[in-house]
C-alpha cells in the first residue's frame, strides 16, 4: 500500500540526512505554544518554554506610577474631564465665602483691597478661587485650587516684588456653619497652606483664618533655613459692601447656576435670565452659556430624581 506524501518525505529526508529519534512536524503558528517537542539527541537546543520566559524576563519592568500620593495628578485629574473638574469645584464650594470685595488692614501699617472671584477659564481642567489685589504685600494675586491626587489645596501666589510661591495644605479647623447673633449662619474655618521649596530660602506658610461671613484673617508666618516658622504679620480682612448670606437649604432662583453659591449678578442667553455669583462666574457664563446652562438642567433633573 502506497504510503502518503506527508509521511514519505520526511522519511526521505530522515535516511539522507540523519534523524534524531522523532519525526519533524509541519510548522505552525501555535506549535510552539500548544505542540511539546519531543528531542533525542543530547546536542539539540530544547525550546524555551513561553509561560517560564514570562515569569523571568532579561529585564525588570516598573510598575505604571499614577501619582497617588505623589504630588502629582491621578490619571482622571491629568487627563481633564467633566468629573475630575467637578471634584475641584466641589472641594472649594465651602471656601466660596471669600468671593467678592474686601479691605484688609494689616498689623504692619499697611492696608489693601483684594477681591476674590472664580477663576474657571485660564485653566479650565482646574478651576480655582483667584485673589488679586494690586496693594497686597503678601497676595498680590494667586490662584487657588485643588489635587484630586494628594486631596490637598494648592495655592500659587504672587507677593509685592513678584516672587511667586506654591503653597500646599489642609484645613487645621474644619468647616462649621453655626448661628450667629443674628440668627443667621457663620462659616469658619481655618486652612493652612504650607511652602516647601526652596529648601535653602525663606518659606511662607499663610492661613486663612474665617471668622465669620464677613470677616477673615490673613495669618503670615515665615522661616529660614532649618529654623521654625514664626508669626511675621495678620491681615484683618473685612467685607465691603452687602453682606454675604449663607443660606441652610438652598437660595432658591438666586443660585448661581455655575457654583451654586448666591448670585449676585443677572446673566442671560436666548431671552431667558439665570444668577452667578462674581464676575469670574459671568465670564465663564458668556463665554459658553450652552454648556453651563446644560450642566445647570442637568444638575435639577438629578436632584428631582433623588
Amino acid at each position: 500500500m502506497t504510503r502518503p506524501l506527508s509521511i514519505a518525505v520526511p522519511l526521505l529526508a530522515c535516511l539522507m540526512f540523519g534523524c534524531s529519534g522523532s519525526v519533524p512536524q509541519p510548522a505552525s503558528k501555535t506549535a510552539a505554544a500548544d505542540t511539546p517537542v519531543s528531542v533525542g539527541s543530547s546536542t539539540a537546543v530544547e525550546p524555551a518554554d513561553p509561560v517560564e520566559q514570562t515569569a523571568t524576563p532579561k529585564r525588570a519592568i516598573r510598575p505604571l506610577n499614577l501619582g497617588i500620593g505623589s504630588g502629582q495628578p491621578t490619571a482622571t485629574a491629568s487627563t481633564g474631564g467633566e468629573p475630575a473638574v467637578d471634584s475641584v469645584m466641589e472641594a472649594l464650594r465651602p471656601l466660596q465665602v471669600l468671593l467678592g470685595q474686601w479691605n484688609g488692614v494689616a498689623r504692619r501699617a499697611f492696608v489693601e483691597a483684594p477681591e476674590w472671584v472664580w477663576d474657571l477659564q485660564s485653566d479650565p481642567e482646574h478651576p480655582a478661587l483667584a485673589i488679586t489685589s494690586p496693594k497686597g504685600v503678601y497676595l498680590k494675586d494667586g490662584r487657588l485650587t485643588f489635587d484630586v491626587a494628594t486631596q490637598q489645596f494648592v495655592m500659587t501666589a504672587t507677593d509685592l516684588d513678584g516672587n511667586r510661591r506654591e503653597l500646599r495644605g489642609t484645613y487645621t479647623e474644619p468647616v462649621r456653619d453655626e448661628a450667629g447673633d443674628d440668627k443667621k449662619l457663620q462659616r469658619t474655618y481655618r486652612l493652612e497652606l504650607t511652602q516647601s521649596e526652596p529648601a535653602d530660602g525663606e518659606l511662607w506658610r499663610i492661613a486663612l483664618a474665617q471668622q465669620n461671613n464677613n470677616r477673615y484673617l490673613l495669618e503670615v508666618d515665615r522661616k529660614r533655613g532649618g529654623g521654625e516658622f514664626l508669626r511675621y504679620d495678620t491681615v484683618n480682612t473685612q467685607r465691603e459692601g452687602t453682606s454675604f448670606a449663607l443660606s441652610d437649604s438652598d437660595y432658591g432662583d438666586r443660585t448661581c447656576i455655575i457654583s451654586q453659591g448666591l448670585g449676585t449678578i443677572t446673566v442671560s442667553y436666548q431671552g431667558k435670565s439665570y444668577y452667578v455669583c462674581c464676575t469670574g462666574c459671568q465670564a465663564a457664563f458668556n463665554d459658553d452659556p450652552v454648556k453651563w446652562i446644560a450642566k445647570w438642567e442637568a444638575k435639577q433633573k438629578a436632584m428631582k430624581a433623588e
